[in-house]
């Protein structure tokens, strides 16, 4: 399903077309998180709309000039706040039944990097870690420290804790519990999801940003990859990476680090370096029995993308180099 930019430019005019930054996005809205028999075609129609949401939140700052970090930032906090994506508004419950917020952000042309993990009131955990990159000598903060640093932080957002709440994932934990229970537990990978963003600016700089709710059911202060940097969010000169899937593998093989690094010290293709990480390392690598499965987006500096996945599908969508846009949840959804 692709479509052009809505520009705020006149394509018959060649002298405002040649004016326009030459940039490109992508985000994922989660690997792995549902099938196709439980895809309504409204429920579909929804999905594709907070995409695209999201894309034009980020495209609107890179066409305006902006960064890409600040573009990473608009489109997952558009992400954060849609509640068919585990972040933010509809994050998943852990066992008991709070909702424990993570995520992460780098600068490729920097290096620097801001991560959050188990907050429960901040609005947009991403604009959190964004103050952490920008604002502390620190690179991650967790839980109540966290929200006290937010409180120093102009413009940062709290909320209730119940603002996160959404029957949906309610229910989810309650299934998950009683599945638990009975002894037929669905694997841990079946109860994943997160948001993520990767850009390349006019001037040529790479960001990536990644946000979740982590994992349904979880216990004891489970952190995944999502607020990792290298495990779940990498950014170089040369490429930025934001991973979804199941952390505790992503964390293992360090995928988004492997990825970037294979383009810049081999001078791998990216779409090569992404394959090899997602679809043979991390596909391969088993552990208690379970297949390490997920997906990442990927851009380099000349703005190739790449979006991988192991599983049934990945919501995602991008905005290329020369403008055209799409999004895709299955694999035959749309030919990269």
């Amino acid at each position: 399903m692709t479509h052009p930019v809505h520009a705020a430019v006149d394509p018959s005019n060649p002298a405002a077309e040649a004016a326009r930054p030459i940039t490109a996005l992508v985000i994922h809205g989660g690997a792995g998180t549902i099938g196709r028999a439980q895809l309504t075609a409204e429920k579909e129609a929804s999905i594709r709309a907070g995409l695209n949401r999201a894309l034009d939140a980020g495209h609107a700052v890179l066409h305006a000039g902006g960064s890409a970090r600040e573009a990473v930032v608009a489109a997952v906090a558009v992400l954060e706040d849609d509640p068919h994506f585990n972040a933010g508004h509809g994050a998943v419950f852990s066992h008991d039944g709070v909702n424990e917020l993570d995520a992460s952000i780098m600068d490729g042309h920097t290096l620097e990097a801001g991560a959050v993990a188990g907050v429960h009131r901040v609005k947009h955990p991403i604009e959190l870690a964004r103050a952490v990159m920008e604002r502390s000598s620190h690179v991650m903060l967790i839980g109540d420290g966290a929200e006290a640093f937010a409180r120093t932080v102009p413009g940062i957002a709290f909320v209730d804790p119940g603002y996160f709440f959404t029957d949906d994932r309610w229910q989810q934990l309650q299934d998950a519990k009683r599945e638990e229970a009975a002894g037929a537990a669905k694997a841990p990978s079946a109860h994943f999801g997160t948001v993520g963003a990767v850009a390349l600016d006019a001037r040529g700089h790479l960001a990536a940003a990644t946000s979740t709710g982590g994992m349904t059911n979880k216990r004891w202060g489970r952190v995944g990859d999502s607020p990792i940097i290298g495990a779940g969010t990498y950014a170089t000169a040369d490429c930025a990476v934001s991973g979804t899937g199941w952390g505790e593998f992503f964390i293992r093989l360090n995928v988004a680090a492997d990825i970037c690094a294979r383009v810049s010290y081999r001078g791998d293709d990216l779409q090569a370096a992404a394959d090899a990480v997602v679809m043979q390392r991390l596909g391969s690598l088993t552990l208690n029995g379970e297949h390490g499965d997920g997906g990442v987006i990927a851009i380099d500096a000349r703005g190739q993308i790449a979006m991988p996945f192991n599983t049934e599908g990945m919501y995602r969508g991008w905005i290329r180099l020369d403008g055209t846009r799409g999004t895709a949840i299955f694999a035959d959804d749309a030919r990269r």
